[in-house]
């Protein structure tokens, strides 16, 4: 945990591995843990990691290639207390409530499509969120997440607001509409949510009062500042 003035801030990450049947692996994406993470902290926030399974949570290796690679993950793995957090996660269930929370933000991630949108913790914390006016952020495929409040017999948090999410435009440039259990801005849609994408691959983050979403990967330094503004008030 960061020493920290302004509150803490719960960050969720998939503990899924596998790549559908594909015998591939994925997990979170390093960079939509690494920019908001940094990001909070040097704001004043303390951060705390949960995920379904606690421990460590796998990463997709794709993140740490060159071409993903941003200043942002070079300081998180420079950054001692930031790898011990990753390294030793929350298990999901045993936080009670966010009662000493300042906001929740989904990591993206293909693992997050299998154990994000039915995980019951998630849907229980996150309807919480709604209720009380506690932000939410989520980027790309961590925004399957927010299903979870509805799917688990919950409120809907996502009905008649503004959303982005990972697209159908882009799943298919990466090879995977095949793969994922379901397309992700077709189900945002299905619940009620108003969906908006912008070219693929480029930064997009859509704020709607206290719910912070952004696109993909390209878009997890706007949902983290646009959050900053929303826990400010």
């Amino acid at each position: 945990m960061s020493k920290h003035t302004q509150g803490k801030v719960l960050i969720v990450s998939t503990s899924h591995e596998k790549l559908g049947d594909t015998g591939n692996k994925t997990g979170f994406w390093m960079e939509e843990l690494a920019a908001p993470y940094m990001a909070f902290t040097d704001a004043g926030y303390g951060v705390d990691i949960a995920s379904p399974n606690g421990g460590k949570p796998p990463v997709d290796a794709g993140s740490l290639a060159d071409n993903a690679r941003t200043d942002s993950v070079d300081r998180f793995e420079a950054n001692a207390e930031a790898v011990s957090a990753i390294g030793a996660t929350t298990r999901l269930d045993s936080i009670s409530s966010l009662d000493n929370y300042a906001a929740i933000y989904l990591v993206g991630g293909h693992g997050t499509m299998w154990d994000f949108p039915d995980n019951t913790d998630l849907g229980r914390l996150l309807t919480e969120a709604a209720s009380s006016n506690t932000p939410i952020g989520a980027v790309c495929h961590g925004v399957a997440g927010l299903l979870s409040a509805s799917n688990t017999g919950e409120a809907n948090i996502i009905k008649d607001k503004k959303i982005t999410g990972f697209s159908n435009r882009e799943e298919d440039m990466v090879g995977l509409t095949q793969v994922v259990p379901f397309q992700l801005e077709d189900h945002l849609k299905s619940a009620g949510a108003s969906y908006s994408e912008a070219e693929p691959f480029s930064p997009y983050v859509v704020a709607d009062k206290g719910l912070v979403t952004g696109q993909n990967p390209a878009s997890s330094q706007g949902v983290a500042e646009k959050l900053l503004e929303a826990m400010k008030g």
